[in-house]
């Protein structure tokens, strides 16, 4: 029984995995659910045990796949006790996962703007929570007197990820084979500008 369920979890991966590259190849609305099927080395009625439908697999890879990056963002800011130094981390972790990911990338900022189910139906918890992690951090810097008090944390988040979110923007549309800054001199120097206007009156 746990062989087949691994089975299935499998195969569920790998259509997932298959479905970034080819929506980053083809784009949402060339993209053919015969060829993720292909892709992905199953049949094509396989997709369909497991997804209603082509845009159903997009939602699905962005919340998994957000999920996975959430969950190592949050270990890695677990092992620093600064909130300065948690705010710099998350703008350089986004901008290395840009930098080394270039195909899901391109999903996840790109393509998913072109499914008119995502933008008007579906509520996208995993987005939810990782703009939380930038309002915890600020809520930690508040309550330890480094950041201003004044700041609503859902403002700032969303200020946060649109500047950041315009870069990576800009840096996936060049393409996978594009010249690319070094993204922790980038995220450093956002980074910088960003805590001059949080940090707390002296």
């Amino acid at each position: 029984m746990a062989s087949r369920r691994g089975s299935r979890e499998d195969k569920r991966r790998r259509i997932v995995d298959a479905a970034v590259h080819v929506f980053a190849e083809k784009g949402f609305f060339g993209a053919r659910v015969s060829e993720i099927a292909e892709a992905a080395g199953v049949a094509d009625g396989t997709i369909y045990l497991y997804f209603k439908s082509k845009d159903d697999i997009l939602i699905s890879l962005f919340e998994e796949k957000m999920a996975e990056i959430i969950k190592q963002l949050q270990e890695i800011l677990a092992t620093l006790d600064d909130p300065e130094a948690k705010m710099r981390r998350y703008i350089v972790e986004h901008l290395k996962l840009v930098a080394g990911q270039p195909h899901l990338m391109q999903v996840l900022t790109v393509e998913l703007r072109q499914s008119a189910r995502f933008i008007k139906e579906y509520s996208p918890k995993a987005f939810a929570k990782y703009l939380a992690v930038i309002g915890n951090i600020l809520e930690e810097g508040q309550k330890k007197g480094i950041f201003r008090r004044d700041l609503d944390p859902s403002v700032f988040r969303r200020a946060l990820f649109g500047a950041i979110d315009e870069i990576s923007l800009e840096w996936v549309l060049r393409g996978p084979g594009g010249t690319l800054p070094d993204p922790v001199v980038v995220g450093e120097t956002i980074g910088d500008f960003i805590l001059r206007g949080l940090r707390a009156e002296p």
